[in-house]
């Protein structure tokens, strides 16, 4: 991601802060390079387990040109190494509260959500498909098909272990 493109995502990004100035002031000092957001304005946030949320981005890249941006929690802190426990889709506002999935939880208006800075390493939570900036994000219907499709894809693999 060039320079350009991820300072249109960090003002994407920081347009939901209740003090964009100040989100931006933070996220330059922290270092964390972290920020608390709030969900529910722009976007919502679907969280899924990290097996089942990997394979469903695996089926979206395959249907989409881009999806919205996507976050990866793998639980660790600064310099250790675990697997992706979680991962977070940007989805349209009010999704959250609509969902009805088994091991999905939402985060929508009145929560919050840890960000990295565009474009930076943190610890535990990082970028596996940066905003655009434009506000672009995944379709709950489409993610809701490649979640069929991962969990589908996901059973059919451990069917084959010995």
């Amino acid at each position: 991601m060039h320079g350009s493109e991820i300072k249109t995502a960090v003002e994407w990004l920081a347009s939901v802060a209740p003090d964009p100035d100040a989100c931006r002031w933070e996220w330059e000092r922290n270092p964390l390079g972290v920020a608390l957001l709030p969900a529910g304005r722009q976007w919502d946030v679907l969280i899924l387990p990290g097996g089942l949320g990997q394979a469903a981005l695996d089926v979206l890249t395959l249907l989409l040109d881009r999806p919205g941006p996507v976050l990866a929690d793998s639980g660790a802190t600064r310099g250790s190494r675990t697997s992706t426990r979680r991962l977070g889709f940007f989805v349209p506002p009010g999704t959250a509260s609509r969902w009805i999935g088994t091991g999905v939880r939402g985060a929508g208006r009145g929560t919050w959500i840890v960000v990295p800075y565009p474009g930076r390493t943190t610890g535990g939570v990082r970028w596996l498909v940066l905003p655009d900036g434009r506000g672009t994000l995944t379709d709950p219907v489409l993610l809701e098909l490649a979640m069929h499709e991962a969990a589908a894809r996901v059973a059919g693999e451990e069917g084959r272990k010995p």
